[in-house]
Order: structure tokens, then C-alpha cells, then sequence
């Protein structure tokens, strides 16, 4: 009997010893909220200093300000349609038309004729000759007969054909001098990116704009609410969500010669763990993400286990959309970035007004501890597992 006590006094020392020590290792997905609380006075994440921030209307306005969307319509302006400007490269068509009776070009075999009735009543046709196709070299000039070279680069057509026919005033009978422009090789706009084809597509007269230019190229490979336009324009780059551009009608701005649109596919994420109703990485679009958003796609916080004051979104920040006093003290990252966790009260109803406009960037970690009486309900469930067979045992034993 004195044995089987012994026995039975064993078992149940060496199962509270195994009780007790289960404090150290009951599951948890993550750092508790007064872990999270601590790391203001410690260096972690690239030895920068980890700032946590409360989430207050304030602190959103601030976010908002710093990630305040550039538009097309303030950063390229509406821009003007482009006129029929010629440019080295273009390829340029010229008749020349002389009325009869023809003298310089009459012996040259007409294209076309236009009749006309002289004071006698009598019908005579006015010749005319087009040239061949000519292509602007690369000093700005085209050839003429009879005429020799002609400046054409930076002029128009009406102006190229005024000298033209200025310069065979006394050669040719009445010359009338028609100038047209064949192919554009100077105003074009370049396409790329994730655009259906990369394409150099020519700017008219008529002012063609952002989604012109983008439908001539065959359009995007992905749906639009996840494609980014971006426009370099000289040393300027300027990007917008198409999504924005098709519902903006402001932010079709008219394209202009040389500008380079690339269309970007933007696979926007974030990352929910913890006492979330989902713990997965969650795809957003371009055109953003709000917190209450968020919390709607992950089916919200598991009432069961989650801290509502203990809710927070790890972000790499940018320093602008800091606090001054905050920035003045904090590390970044080799990236210019500043580790931040920003802390959200979820028991606070007017949380739920700015969560509304707190924006969620992409590889934000949202994160939901778990409530200290769920970390107490599962380490009672460790010691009664532990406890409950040693007991059984010793009942049966007795």
C-alpha cells in the first residue's frame, strides 16, 4: 500500500512539475500585446528603434497627407492637342500643281488633273506632279525640284509648302504647292509594360489621350483595377491606377510627343495572422485598401481568442508620414523605411469611423494577439489534460 502510494505521489508530482513548466510552452501565434508594448525600447528589425503608435484620427490624416495620391490632370496638366508639326523622321508627300498652260512640270506625266473654263469658254486642265515620298533627314531637310532644299523639321506643312512655292515663283505657271504628312515618326507616344503589345503609337492633331493611346496598343493583360499607369514625360513620372483614369475622366490628359506610358501590374497584398478570422496573405487593388476593409476580407477578429485592444499593423513606414517628433528620434532601415507598429483599439467605437480612411499598404502584417484569459483557458487545458489521467489512475488504483 505504502508503495502504490508512493507510486501514485510521484505521478502526480511529476505532473504538476509537467503542469507548470507548460506556462513556457503553450501555443501562440504571436507575440502577446504586452510583447508588442516592449518593443519601443528595443532594437530589432535592422537596428532601428520600433515605434508604436496608437491609431488616431490624427495619425490617419497624417498617413492620408504623406500617401496622397498624385493625379495626371495636376502633375501633367491637360496638355494641348499637337499640331501637324513636322519632325526629323516624318515622311511628307508633295504635289505640285501648275495652271495651263503647264511650263515646268506640264511635260511630266499629271497624277491628276483640275479642269477650269477660261474667259474664252474654252476647258484647259492644270497639271500636277507628285514627287516621290520623302523622308525628313536627319539635318531637319527634304529635296524639292527645281527648288533645291527646303527646311522642314519644327514647321508645319502650310509653311513648308509656302516656300516652296515661293521659290518657284517665275519657273513654274501659277504654282500651287500641296504638302501632307505621310507617316509620323516624330510625335509618338512609347507603350511597355503589361500593356497587350508594346507600341509606338503617333499623336494626331486630335489630341489623343491616355486610353487612346492605351486601346490602340491592344489594351492591358490584367483586369484594370490591378494595373498602375505610369507616364514619364522628360525627367517627370507621374502614376495613377487605371481603375482612377476610366472613372476620372479628368485623368485621360492628352498625351504629348516623347512621353513613355507604361501600364504595370500591381499585385497589392497584405498579410493577416493571429486570432484573425483568416491567416492568409490577401490580394487588394491598385486603387487601395482601407483598415475596415481589411478587417472585412479577413472575416474580422475570432471572438473567441482576439485582444480588441490588441490589434496592430506592422508596416516599414515612410518617414513623411510621421509624426516630427516621432521621425526626429527614429532609425531607418537601409531602404529609408522606419519600423513602425501602429496599435488599434478595436473597443473604441469611434475606431470604426478611422479605420474607414486608415490606409493598409502593400506587405502590411495585420495582426490580432490573443486575449490573456484565452491564454489562461489554454493553459488550464494543459493541466487538466496533464492532471485529469494521473488522477484517473490513482482512483482507479484506490
Amino acid at each position: 500500500m505504502k508503495k502504490l502510494t508512493g507510486t501514485i505521489h510521484f505521478s502526480l508530482t511529476t505532473a504538476l512539475a509537467l503542469a507548470l513548466s507548460a506556462c513556457t510552452i503553450v501555443p501562440e501565434t504571436g507575440p502577446s500585446s504586452g510583447s508588442v508594448k516592449k518593443a519601443a525600447d528595443t532594437q530589432s528589425i535592422a537596428g532601428a528603434n520600433i515605434k508604436v503608435i496608437d491609431v488616431t484620427d490624427a495619425v490617419a490624416h497624417n498617413i492620408l497627407a504623406a500617401t496622397h495620391q498624385s493625379m495626371f490632370s495636376s502633375d501633367l496638366g491637360e496638355g494641348m492637342p499637337v499640331g501637324s508639326v513636322i519632325g526629323k523622321g516624318d515622311v511628307l508627300d508633295v504635289a505640285i500643281w501648275e495652271a495651263p498652260p503647264a511650263t515646268l512640270f506640264g511635260a511630266v506625266g499629271g497624277s491628276s488633273s483640275l479642269t477650269s473654263s477660261s474667259s474664252s469658254g474654252a476647258a484647259s486642265a492644270a497639271r500636277s506632279s507628285t514627287l516621290p515620298e520623302q523622308m525628313v533627314d536627319s539635318d531637319g531637310m527634304i529635296t524639292v525640284p527645281f527648288v533645291g532644299e527646303v527646311k522642314a523639321d519644327g514647321r508645319t506643312p502650310q509653311a513648308i509648302a509656302h516656300d516652296i512655292n515661293s521659290a518657284l515663283i517665275g519657273k513654274a505657271h501659277q504654282p500651287q504647292t500641296i504638302v501632307r504628312l505621310v507617316r509620323n515618326a516624330a510625335a509618338n507616344v512609347t507603350v511597355v509594360g503589361d500593356a497587350a503589345g508594346s507600341a509606338r503609337v503617333p499623336l494626331t492633331a486630335r489630341g489623343e489621350r491616355v486610353l487612346d493611346v492605351l486601346a490602340t496598343a491592344g489594351g492591358v493583360r490584367y483586369p484594370v483595377n490591378k494595373v498602375l499607369i505610369q507616364i514619364t514625360r522628360g525627367e517627370k513620372v507621374s502614376s495613377l491606377p487605371l481603375d482612377t483614369v476610366i472613372r476620372d475622366p479628368l485623368q485621360n490628359v492628352r498625351l504629348q510627343p516623347n512621353d513613355v506610358m507604361t501600364a504595370l501590374y500591381q499585385p497589392f497584398s497584405f498579410t493577416a495572422l493571429g486570432a484573425t478570422g483568416k491567416n492568409e496573405e490577401l490580394a487588394f487593388e491598385a486603387t487601395g485598401l482601407t483598415l475596415a476593409q481589411a478587417l472585412g476580407r479577413i472575416s474580422g477578429l475570432q471572438d473567441s481568442r482576439a485582444n480588441v485592444k490588441g490589434v496592430f499593423i506592422f508596416r516599414l513606414e515612410d518617414p513623411s508620414a510621421l509624426d516630427p517628433a516621432i521621425r526626429a528620434t527614429a532609425k531607418t532601415t537601409p531602404d529609408g523605411k522606419v519600423p513602425v507598429i501602429y496599435r488599434i483599439n478595436m473597443k473604441d467605437p469611434s475606431t470604426l469611423f478611422i479605420a474607414q480612411s486608415f490606409p493598409i499598404h502593400n506587405k502590411d502584417v495585420l495582426y490580432a494577439s490573443n486575449a490573456p484569459l484565452a491564454d489562461i483557458q489554454k493553459f488550464v487545458n494543459v493541466i487538466y489534460s496533464t492532471l485529469l489521467p494521473v488522477a484517473t489512475t490513482a482512483v482507479v488504483a484506490f
